[in-house]
């Protein structure tokens, strides 16, 4: 049994286009779900879509440690795994405006977005409901001896489902190359974790003897560093981990959760948003070490926009499904 907290150690030897690329996707995360929320208010998206504003450096850090190969499941909050994985902003546009040029054909909409040709598993609107999917995954992975690993994303209210222990446990037993991310925002819904959870959730991983880790997830290059190591003990071998990931998500549980005066006070969304942002604070690290000067990271949230408004153009464009393929490419 390992716990460990430890954040202190980044990787080195990173090259500044390297880091370049880890805050445009980030910025490209922001940029998404920004558009994402005013296709919403302008009554232009069916349904409800739970942003991912204020978690980029979660998404970005874990995924950059993955080969397209790995896999990854993903939450109903989803949108950033889809893109740290390499998925195109304009298929997703599509998707989530049930557009057939979708992911899914515009089926699956923003809760279940899949992408296989980036290893992309699938987000699940289910609470936990993809801790059985990856495990699965990575018990292909290991008795086909193809190196690959597969990482599990979900929030902090995936530790009150009990699929998740039974899973860990067989991932422990069989030493399976799978890694479990809890992308702790604090709130399950409109509740504190603290009212939900008891005990330390480290221990929890650590009670099946996985390795479990606890890192800063609003330090990007943190969660990278961790990530790479844990990948690498996985690839090699050695068995799952736990990684939780303290983070906050800056908007509500969902798009339509706007006054959340009841649950949590402005005061703390403002001292994250000002104090904890992922990309603020990861742009002043570059610009301190001269890795990128302003000019730079300006010019990529520039290009970053432009590509967002013509993705966000290209799904608004795109034509619907036919009604006759309504029962194709589904399965029960």
């Amino acid at each position: 049994m390992t716990i460990a907290t430890d954040q202190s150690k980044v990787i080195e030897g990173v090259k500044a286009d390297h880091w370049t690329r880890i805050y445009r996707r980030m910025v490209m995360i922001r940029e998404f779900e920004d558009q994402v929320n005013e296709l919403y208010m302008r009554a232009l998206m069916p349904g409800l879509a739970h942003l991912y504003v204020g978690e980029e450096a979660v998404a970005v850090g874990i995924c950059e440690a993955l080969r397209q190969t790995d896999y990854i499941t993903s939450t109903h909050r989803g949108h950033g795994h889809c893109l740290a994985k390499g998925a195109s902003p304009d298929r997703m546009f599509a998707e989530l405006l049930g557009k057939e040029a979708g992911y899914c054909r515009g089926k699956g909409g923003s809760m279940h977005i899949a992408d296989p040709a980036t290893g992309n598993l699938g987000a699940n609107a289910i609470v936990g409901g993809s801790a059985g999917i990856a495990t699965g995954a990575a018990l292909s992975s290991k008795r086909l001896d193809t190196g690959q690993v597969t990482v599990c994303f979900f929030g902090e209210g995936a530790l009150g489902q009990g699929v998740l222990y039974e899973v860990m446990n067989l991932a422990a037993l069989w030493k399976l190359p799978v890694i479990y991310v809890c992308e702790n925002n604090l709130y399950n819904e409109y509740t504190h974790y603290s009212e939900t959870t008891a005990g330390d959730m480290l221990a929890r991983g650590a009670a099946f003897g996985v390795h479990a880790e606890g890192v800063d997830g609003q330090d990007v290059r943190a969660v990278y560093a961790t990530a790479q190591r844990l990948v690498e003990r996985a690839r090699k071998g050695e068995g799952p981990a736990f990684l939780v990931c303290d983070t906050y998500r800056y908007h509500g549980h969902h798009v339509g959760d706007i006054n959340r005066e009841y649950y949590r006070s402005k005061q703390e969304e403002q001292e994250w948003k000002t104090k904890r942002d992922p990309i603020k604070n990861f742009a002043g690290w570059m610009i301190q070490q001269r890795v990128a000067d302003e000019m730079a990271l300006e010019e990529i949230r520039k290009n970053v926009r432009v590509e967002m408004k013509a993705a966000v153009e290209f799904a608004i464009a795109a034509p619907y499904p036919k009604p006759e393929e309504a029962d194709e490419n589904v399965y029960a």
